[in-house]
């Protein structure tokens, strides 16, 4: 009789699954759902050693103009794929073209779950992954068509304010690169 490992008889880990992402060498984005967040991790490995590049939580969303007092709409498939639309744009700013894998883990695999909001905001942002355009949420569901009124309008503003934080990032980048130049200029 073979003895468990420790994380699979917890239930955490899938090790053959496990070995396969490792073997292929690519990033890996790590998404978890908990009873009131949403958590996207883009990970890289190097000798099975996990480490995490950039982590967002749908809890940053607050900070993107998300409602204090619909906090607890941040487990919502709008907010899973405001979470993943954000994500993406912060692992594009760090790396071009980056062919990663989506790991949902132990989770279960529910078409038009919060885990495919994510998704599709990933997708939506730029980041190449290989899918099915079955298994997305529609459309409706994912703008917060089917609850309040008010939540429609949060999913657009915290939309814009997504974009606008991109093009005020890449300015302030500009702004520096230039600061650099005309210093290296002004030494010669």
């Amino acid at each position: 009789m073979k003895t468990q490992r420790k994380r699979k008889m917890q239930k955490k880990t899938d090790y053959s699954a496990r070995i396969g992402m490792l073997k292929s060498g690519l990033p890996r984005i790590v998404v978890r759902k908990t009873n009131k967040y949403i958590i996207l991790q883009y990970v890289k490995s190097k000798e099975a050693k996990d480490t995490v590049i950039i982590g967002v939580t749908s809890k940053n969303l607050l900070k993107l103009g998300w409602p204090e007092k619909s906090s607890g709409s941040l487990k919502s498939i709008s907010a899973a794929y405001l979470t993943g639309l954000l994500m993406g744009k912060k692992i594009l700013e760090k790396e071009k073209n980056p062919k990663v894998i989506y790991d949902i883990g132990l989770q279960r695999n529910i078409f038009g779950s919060r885990l495919y909001a994510s998704l599709k905001g990933l997708i939506d942002s730029g980041i190449e992954l290989s899918h099915d355009k079955k298994i997305f949420p529609s459309d409706d569901r994912i703008e917060g068509k089917h609850l309040k009124s008010e939540l429609k309008e949060v999913f657009d503003k915290v939309k814009k304010n997504i974009e606008k934080w991109q093009k005020k990032k890449r300015i302030k980048i500009w702004r520096k690169l230039k600061k650099l130049l005309n210093q290296l200029s002004n030494q010669k």
